[in-house]
């Protein structure tokens, strides 16, 4: 009796038939299937003419009509290929053994040093931390570069955006950010950028000992929009769980414009009307949720400090994206073509930067002596362009000459080149010198 019942159960356990559906359109990045019902979300197979299969995830549906989109570029598919829902899989795993490591927007090893172990569950979206218990931030993140520090002083679990139109300077200054700041785990995500850039990044920006205590994702252009999103999303998953695990942990995304991009293509493939320059009105409130899962936990020890780059199209500082993200983030670092012209690098605008956190992490002494050398700056700037032409006279305004006198030290301070180092107290020693 009891083995019959046993057998009973385990052919009550065997599925009777396969659900399968059948691709009826494609139509650039989107699939329509039909025939079989699935979940948005939902991760499915889709057989190609040479019997291989592509994996892809439901975007949405409508009527009977589910819409597809492929992780990788889709190839050799034919009207009435099998669609398969994937099989249920364990999540990823995370542990020590993914620092030094580099992975797609899947969390796979591209870097040939083979597979990834863990002992806990990764997060597959990033994980939410109530408002009311996230920590507060109280110390200051030293990112070794010296107009930053100076300036516009960051803290541990602090968002930032640095903002500029192309070719100014905004990937190099996230290089030098990267190997100055002190920081137990950076977490990278190279997102949207040129494929180029991504071994000179690994190689030139972190160099071996930075990567030993990196994770990097990289998910370049010419991946599908769906791998640029989850590329991006699984990088703030990951800094996540070393934050909780009491972590100093340093997000550096590359850049955030690209992300807004590739949810751009994903809605306006699934028919939502354009709104703001071409950008659908999702796209603005997906962002917010996306910044808001980094930053501190409810613990009190580990921090999480984000950095975005955020691309401004054709110098527009009004660029939607730039303005949704200077709304949404804790201050914002501004580079002008300006500067980079006249060879100032790091190009950084610090009358038109913010840091939001500042007040809460610098001292008086400090604050005090940030905003005299904002003054002096300002000063300078109002005049500039009448000294060549012999227009300024000396002595009616004392802080003026003040001002003019100082530039050249104060240019050479807020310059500094690609391999210098600033650590936060001799640039806070070298403040205070020069605005006494």
């Amino acid at each position: 009796m009891i083995g019959a019942a046993l057998r009973k159960l385990e052919l009550g356990t065997v599925p009777v038939a396969t659900p399968t559906g059948r691709l009826v359109g494609a139509a650039g990045l989107l699939l329509e299937s039909v025939g079989c019902p699935l979940q948005t979300g939902q991760r499915c197979q889709i057989e190609t003419a040479a019997g291989d299969w592509i994996a892809a995830q439901v975007v949405g549906f409508r009527n009977e009509v589910s819409f597809l989109m492929p992780f990788k570029k889709p190839e050799g598919l034919a009207t009435g290929a099998r669609v398969l829902p994937a099989p249920e899989r364990a999540g990823l795993l995370i542990g020590p053994a993914w620092l030094g490591r580099i992975v797609n927007g899947l969390g796979e090893p591209i870097d040939g040093l083979g597979r990834l172990t863990g002992e806990q569950p990764l997060e597959a979206q990033p994980p939410r931390v109530h408002p009311l218990r996230k920590k507060p931030v109280r110390d200051i993140l030293d990112v070794g570069v010296r107009a930053i520090n100076a300036t516009l002083t960051l803290g541990k679990g602090q968002r930032v955006g640095l903002m500029a139109g192309s070719g100014v300077g905004k990937s190099v200054l996230l290089g030098l950010i990267t190997r100055q700041t002190v920081a137990d785990v950076v977490v990278v995500g190279l997102i949207g950028e040129r494929g180029r850039e991504v071994r000179e990044f690994i190689e030139q920006s972190l160099g071996e000992a930075g990567l030993k205590r990196a994770v990097v994702v990289v998910a370049p252009a010419d991946e599908s929009p769906l791998m640029r999103i989850r590329a991006t999303e699984l990088c703030h998953s990951i800094a996540a769980h070393y934050r909780d695990q009491g972590q100093d942990v340093l997000l550096l995304v590359d850049s955030l414009t690209r992300y807004a991009m590739a949810r751009r293509e994903v809605a306006l493939a699934l028919g939502e009307p354009p709104a703001t320059r071409g950008y659908p009105p999702s796209v603005f409130s997906l962002l917010p949720q996306l910044v808001e899962s980094a930053g501190n936990g409810e613990h009190e020890r580990g921090s999480m400090s984000a950095i975005y780059t955020v691309l401004a199209e054709g110098d527009d500082q009004q660029d939607p994206v730039v303005d949704t993200a200077r709304a949404i983030l804790d201050g914002h670092i501004v580079l002008t073509r300006e500067l980079a012209e006249r060879g100032h690098y790091p190009a950084i605008d610090i009358a038109a930067s913010i840091s939001r956190c500042m007040a809460q992490v610098a001292s008086e002494a400090h604050r005090n002596a940030a905003r005299a050398l904002k003054e002096m700056a300002a000063r300078y700037t109002q005049v500039r362009e009448l000294i060549p032409l012999g227009a300024y006279v000396p002595g009616a305004d004392p802080a003026t000459d003040r001002a003019v006198e100082r530039w050249p030290a104060i240019e050479a301070f807020l310059g500094q080149g690609t391999r210098e180092a600033a650590p936060l107290a001799e640039t806070l020693q070298r403040l205070e010198a020069l605005t006494a």
